[in-house]
Protein backbone atom coordinates (compact mmCIF):
# COMPACT_ATOMS: atom_id res chain seq x y z
CA UNK A 1 0.00 0.00 0.00
CA UNK A 2 1.33 3.43 -1.00
CA UNK A 3 1.42 5.65 2.07
CA UNK A 4 3.29 8.60 0.59
CA UNK A 5 1.83 11.93 1.74
CA UNK A 6 2.13 13.38 -1.78
CA UNK A 7 0.84 11.37 -4.74
CA UNK A 8 2.00 11.88 -8.32
CA UNK A 9 -0.21 11.06 -11.31
CA UNK A 10 0.86 11.58 -14.90
CA UNK A 11 -1.19 11.88 -18.09
CA UNK A 12 1.01 12.83 -21.02
CA UNK A 13 2.84 16.03 -20.22
CA UNK A 14 0.60 16.94 -17.28
CA UNK A 15 1.68 15.90 -13.78
CA UNK A 16 -0.80 16.12 -10.90
CA UNK A 17 0.55 16.30 -7.37
CA UNK A 18 -1.98 15.57 -4.61
CA UNK A 19 -1.19 16.27 -0.97
CA UNK A 20 -2.74 13.25 0.70
CA UNK A 21 -3.30 13.61 4.45
CA UNK A 22 -7.07 14.12 4.49
CA UNK A 23 -7.40 13.05 8.14
CA UNK A 24 -5.11 15.99 9.01
CA UNK A 25 -6.77 18.27 6.43
CA UNK A 26 -3.60 17.84 4.33
CA UNK A 27 -1.54 19.87 6.82
CA UNK A 28 2.10 20.42 5.93
CA UNK A 29 4.56 18.55 8.12
CA UNK A 30 8.17 17.59 7.51
CA UNK A 31 7.18 14.41 5.67
CA UNK A 32 4.86 16.30 3.29
CA UNK A 33 7.44 18.99 2.58
CA UNK A 34 10.14 16.42 1.90
CA UNK A 35 7.88 14.33 -0.35
CA UNK A 36 6.77 17.40 -2.27
CA UNK A 37 10.38 18.56 -2.64
CA UNK A 38 11.42 15.13 -3.94
CA UNK A 39 8.70 15.14 -6.59
CA UNK A 40 9.52 18.71 -7.63
CA UNK A 41 13.22 17.89 -7.93
CA UNK A 42 12.46 14.98 -10.26
CA UNK A 43 9.94 16.94 -12.32
CA UNK A 44 12.33 19.87 -12.76
CA UNK A 45 14.60 17.83 -15.05
CA UNK A 46 11.85 16.07 -17.03
CA UNK A 47 12.02 17.32 -20.64
CA UNK A 48 8.56 15.93 -21.43
CA UNK A 49 6.82 17.81 -18.62
CA UNK A 50 4.39 20.52 -19.76
CA UNK A 51 2.28 21.52 -16.74
CA UNK A 52 2.04 20.67 -13.04
CA UNK A 53 -1.31 20.70 -11.21
CA UNK A 54 -1.26 20.81 -7.40
CA UNK A 55 -4.27 19.92 -5.25
CA UNK A 56 -5.32 18.33 -1.96
CA UNK A 57 -6.99 15.00 -1.25
CA UNK A 58 -10.62 14.95 -0.20
CA UNK A 59 -13.24 17.65 -0.54
CA UNK A 60 -12.75 19.74 2.59
CA UNK A 61 -9.19 21.00 2.44
CA UNK A 62 -6.50 21.92 -0.07
CA UNK A 63 -3.95 22.41 2.71
CA UNK A 64 -5.26 23.65 6.06
CA UNK A 65 -1.85 24.99 7.10
CA UNK A 66 1.33 23.77 8.69
CA UNK A 67 0.93 20.86 11.10
CA UNK A 68 0.48 22.50 14.52
CA UNK A 69 1.04 19.20 16.32
CA UNK A 70 4.57 19.14 14.90
CA UNK A 71 5.23 22.85 15.32
CA UNK A 72 4.12 22.94 18.97
CA UNK A 73 7.16 20.87 19.96
CA UNK A 74 9.66 23.19 18.26
CA UNK A 75 11.98 25.74 19.81
CA UNK A 76 13.59 28.62 17.89
CA UNK A 77 16.28 26.43 16.30
CA UNK A 78 13.78 23.80 15.19
CA UNK A 79 11.38 26.47 13.95
CA UNK A 80 14.16 28.04 11.88
CA UNK A 81 14.89 24.66 10.28
CA UNK A 82 11.19 24.04 9.62
CA UNK A 83 10.80 27.47 8.02
CA UNK A 84 13.90 26.91 5.88
CA UNK A 85 12.50 23.58 4.71
CA UNK A 86 9.19 25.21 3.81
CA UNK A 87 10.85 28.12 2.00
CA UNK A 88 13.14 25.79 0.06
CA UNK A 89 10.27 23.54 -1.02
CA UNK A 90 8.07 26.43 -2.13
CA UNK A 91 10.97 28.10 -3.93
CA UNK A 92 11.63 24.86 -5.82
CA UNK A 93 7.94 24.62 -6.74
CA UNK A 94 7.86 28.23 -7.93
CA UNK A 95 11.10 27.64 -9.83
CA UNK A 96 9.82 24.74 -11.90
CA UNK A 97 10.43 25.55 -15.58
CA UNK A 98 6.80 24.79 -16.50
CA UNK A 99 3.59 26.42 -15.26
CA UNK A 100 2.29 25.24 -11.88
CA UNK A 101 -1.48 25.41 -11.37
CA UNK A 102 -3.12 25.22 -7.95
CA UNK A 103 -6.57 23.59 -7.84
CA UNK A 104 -7.79 24.78 -4.45
CA UNK A 105 -10.52 22.40 -3.36
CA UNK A 106 -11.13 23.66 0.19
CA UNK A 107 -9.28 25.38 3.01
CA UNK A 108 -6.00 27.05 1.98
CA UNK A 109 -4.85 28.54 5.25
CA UNK A 110 -1.40 29.45 6.56
CA UNK A 111 1.05 27.21 4.74
CA UNK A 112 -1.73 26.21 2.36
CA UNK A 113 -2.28 29.80 1.28
CA UNK A 114 1.49 30.22 0.98
CA UNK A 115 1.59 27.13 -1.22
CA UNK A 116 -0.88 28.72 -3.65
CA UNK A 117 1.27 31.86 -3.72
CA UNK A 118 4.15 29.78 -5.08
CA UNK A 119 2.00 28.68 -8.03
CA UNK A 120 1.69 30.48 -11.35
CA UNK A 121 -2.08 30.08 -11.73
CA UNK A 122 -4.67 29.53 -9.00
CA UNK A 123 -8.22 28.27 -9.50
CA UNK A 124 -10.61 27.59 -6.64
CA UNK A 125 -13.72 25.62 -5.84
CA UNK A 126 -16.64 27.71 -4.61
CA UNK A 127 -16.09 26.05 -1.23
CA UNK A 128 -12.49 27.26 -0.91
CA UNK A 129 -11.31 29.57 1.88
CA UNK A 130 -8.01 31.44 2.05
CA UNK A 131 -6.15 33.10 4.90
CA UNK A 132 -2.98 33.69 6.87
CA UNK A 133 -4.24 33.14 10.43
CA UNK A 134 -0.85 32.66 12.11
CA UNK A 135 -1.26 35.72 14.35
CA UNK A 136 -4.08 33.86 16.10
CA UNK A 137 -1.39 31.45 17.33
CA UNK A 138 0.99 34.22 18.34
CA UNK A 139 3.06 33.60 15.20
CA UNK A 140 3.54 35.06 11.72
CA UNK A 141 3.58 33.30 8.35
CA UNK A 142 6.76 31.28 8.00
CA UNK A 143 6.73 30.04 4.39
CA UNK A 144 6.71 33.38 2.54
CA UNK A 145 3.24 34.70 3.31
CA UNK A 146 4.39 38.12 4.51
CA UNK A 147 6.17 38.63 1.18
CA UNK A 148 4.39 36.74 -1.59
CA UNK A 149 0.89 37.72 -0.52
CA UNK A 150 1.65 41.44 -0.87
CA UNK A 151 3.07 40.82 -4.31
CA UNK A 152 -0.08 38.95 -5.33
CA UNK A 153 -2.87 41.13 -3.88
CA UNK A 154 -1.15 44.40 -2.96
CA UNK A 155 0.44 45.61 0.27
CA UNK A 156 -2.59 47.00 2.08
CA UNK A 157 -4.87 44.01 1.42
CA UNK A 158 -2.08 41.64 2.45
CA UNK A 159 -1.49 43.67 5.61
CA UNK A 160 -5.15 43.33 6.56
CA UNK A 161 -5.09 39.57 6.03
CA UNK A 162 -1.79 38.96 7.83
CA UNK A 163 -2.32 41.31 10.79
CA UNK A 164 -5.97 40.44 11.30
CA UNK A 165 -5.82 36.77 10.41
CA UNK A 166 -8.97 37.27 8.34
CA UNK A 167 -10.17 34.45 6.12
CA UNK A 168 -11.65 35.21 2.68
CA UNK A 169 -14.02 33.06 0.68
CA UNK A 170 -13.48 32.07 -2.93
CA UNK A 171 -15.53 34.96 -4.32
CA UNK A 172 -13.55 37.56 -2.41
CA UNK A 173 -10.30 35.76 -3.23
CA UNK A 174 -11.10 36.20 -6.91
CA UNK A 175 -12.04 39.85 -6.42
CA UNK A 176 -8.70 40.69 -4.79
CA UNK A 177 -6.60 38.73 -7.28
CA UNK A 178 -5.73 35.77 -5.09
CA UNK A 179 -7.38 33.37 -7.55
CA UNK A 180 -8.19 33.62 -11.24
CA UNK A 181 -11.53 31.84 -11.42
CA UNK A 182 -13.97 30.04 -9.16
CA UNK A 183 -15.76 26.84 -10.22
CA UNK A 184 -18.37 24.58 -8.62
CA UNK A 185 -16.51 22.14 -6.40
CA UNK A 186 -17.61 19.10 -8.43
CA UNK A 187 -16.20 20.67 -11.61
CA UNK A 188 -12.92 22.04 -10.25
CA UNK A 189 -10.45 19.38 -11.34
CA UNK A 190 -11.88 18.93 -14.81
CA UNK A 191 -11.95 22.68 -15.38
CA UNK A 192 -8.36 23.01 -14.15
CA UNK A 193 -7.20 20.09 -16.26
CA UNK A 194 -8.91 21.70 -19.25
CA UNK A 195 -6.77 24.81 -18.68
CA UNK A 196 -3.71 22.61 -18.19
CA UNK A 197 -4.34 20.76 -21.45
CA UNK A 198 -4.66 24.09 -23.25
CA UNK A 199 -1.21 25.17 -22.03
CA UNK A 200 0.27 21.74 -22.71
CA UNK A 201 -0.81 22.03 -26.37
CA UNK A 202 1.26 25.18 -26.86
CA UNK A 203 4.91 25.28 -27.91
CA UNK A 204 6.68 23.85 -24.85
CA UNK A 205 9.93 25.76 -25.31
CA UNK A 206 7.99 28.99 -25.73
CA UNK A 207 5.93 28.35 -22.58
CA UNK A 208 9.08 27.66 -20.56
CA UNK A 209 10.77 30.77 -21.95
CA UNK A 210 7.76 32.97 -21.24
CA UNK A 211 7.55 31.76 -17.64
CA UNK A 212 11.27 32.33 -17.09
CA UNK A 213 11.24 35.81 -18.61
CA UNK A 214 8.18 36.88 -16.64
CA UNK A 215 9.74 35.67 -13.38
CA UNK A 216 13.01 37.48 -14.06
CA UNK A 217 11.27 40.62 -15.22
CA UNK A 218 9.11 41.02 -12.13
CA UNK A 219 12.23 41.63 -10.04
CA UNK A 220 14.02 43.86 -12.58
CA UNK A 221 13.69 47.41 -13.96
CA UNK A 222 11.49 47.58 -17.06
CA UNK A 223 14.39 48.21 -19.46
CA UNK A 224 16.24 45.18 -18.12
CA UNK A 225 13.09 43.05 -18.23
CA UNK A 226 12.47 44.02 -21.85
CA UNK A 227 16.05 43.02 -22.67
CA UNK A 228 15.36 39.57 -21.18
CA UNK A 229 12.32 39.31 -23.42
CA UNK A 230 14.18 40.38 -26.57
CA UNK A 231 16.90 37.82 -26.00
CA UNK A 232 14.49 34.97 -25.31
CA UNK A 233 12.33 35.93 -28.30
CA UNK A 234 15.34 35.83 -30.60
CA UNK A 235 16.68 32.57 -29.19
CA UNK A 236 13.42 30.76 -29.97
CA UNK A 237 13.92 31.45 -33.67
CA UNK A 238 16.64 28.80 -33.58
CA UNK A 239 14.16 26.09 -32.53
CA UNK A 240 12.29 23.59 -34.67
CA UNK A 241 9.13 24.42 -32.72
CA UNK A 242 9.15 28.05 -33.86
CA UNK A 243 9.83 27.06 -37.45
CA UNK A 244 7.02 24.50 -37.33
CA UNK A 245 4.63 26.93 -35.67
CA UNK A 246 5.12 29.73 -38.19
CA UNK A 247 5.04 27.34 -41.13
CA UNK A 248 1.80 25.76 -39.89
CA UNK A 249 0.24 29.18 -39.34
CA UNK A 250 1.01 30.28 -42.90
CA UNK A 251 -0.30 26.97 -44.24
CA UNK A 252 -3.43 27.29 -42.08
CA UNK A 253 -2.97 23.89 -40.43
CA UNK A 254 -2.47 22.70 -36.84
CA UNK A 255 1.03 22.65 -35.37
CA UNK A 256 2.70 19.59 -33.94
CA UNK A 257 5.39 20.71 -31.49
CA UNK A 258 8.43 18.55 -30.74
CA UNK A 259 9.93 20.50 -27.88
CA UNK A 260 13.09 21.12 -29.89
Amino acid sequence: MDDTPVRLARVGGIATLTIDRPAALNALNTAVLDALAAHVTALAVDPDLRVVVLTGAGTKSFVAGADISEMAALGPVGAQAFARRGHATLAALAGLPVPVIAAVNGFALGGGCELTLACDLVYAADTARFGQPEVKLGLIPGFGGTQRLARRVGAMRATEMVLGGRMVDATEAKAIGLVLDVFPAAELMERVLERARGIAAMGPLAVRAAKAVQALGLEAPLATANAFERDAFATLFDTRDAQAGMTAFLAKRPTSFEGR
